[in-house]
């Protein structure tokens, strides 16, 4: 049995989705700003439910590892260990750029560029080709007109494209209307060749592929 449960948490939505053998059983979606703490274990009971199995039945959990939201990579790779470490199974850690380029149907020769919104003018932003194969690593990109001019017979899509649209001067580029986000519904094939492969993690060492060092507010005294 090669049953795998799929956790994408990089975004707004949260999502959790079961294959075998990279075929779709069961998926379910919460699109809320701040619900994956809360939605996340009861959408995986739910997927279970639907499709009748329990988590002695998986082979493997795969996670969405970044880039992306800081809390929602934290929350969906810790949920992926915690499920690997009291079950004993291998951890899968997907690059959250290739699921979502695994979204679009590439005609041959075309190259896919992802683009998650990083803030201001800056995405997260890899390329692949139709095979999905890496191009170009994932990469925190801050976006210029001229960006990517070496790379000709592009596809941008993501929440990340409309932001650069207007102001691209790239020649050989297609921009898709979709305002496309990672899915765990995606993660199916992804998953089962890097199940067959082994790609597995270390539960103790493995964390988010942030890109970029997080920025948050430190905390300060009130004066008495």
């Amino acid at each position: 049995m090669s049953l795998i449960l799929s956790l994408e948490t990089s975004t707004l939505n949260c999502s959790v989705a079961l294959h075998e053998k990279g075929q779709l059983i069961s998926h379910e979606l919460v699109s809320e700003e701040g619900s994956h703490s809360k939605a996340l274990t009861l959408l995986i009971e739910k997927v279970l439910q639907t499709a009748g199995k329990k988590l002695a039945d998986l082979a493997a959990v795969a996670v969405s590892n970044g880039p992306g939201s800081y809390t929602g990579l934290r929350i969906g790779l810790a949920t992926a260990k915690g499920i690997c470490f009291a079950l004993d199974k291998p951890l899968i850690c997907l690059p959250t750029l290739q699921i979502l380029a695994s979204v679009v149907q590439a005609p041959e020769g075309s190259l896919l560029l992802p683009l998650l919104d990083a803030r201001r003018m800056e995405v997260y932003a890899a390329i692949y080709d139709a095979q999905l194969r890496e191009i170009l690593p994932q990469q925190a990109h801050i976006l210029e007109t001229t960006s990517f001019q070496e790379y000709t017979s592009l596809i941008a899509f993501g929440n990340g494209a409309a932001k650069w649209q207007d102001s691209c001067v790239h020649s050989s580029i297609t921009f898709l209307k979709e305002p496309l986000l990672p899915d765990a519904i995606h993660m199916g094939d992804l998953a089962y060749e890097a199940y067959v492969n082994q790609r597995f993690e270390n539960l103790v060492t493995k964390e988010p592929d942030y890109l970029k060092e997080y920025m948050g507010t430190k905390p300060t005294l009130k004066s008495l």
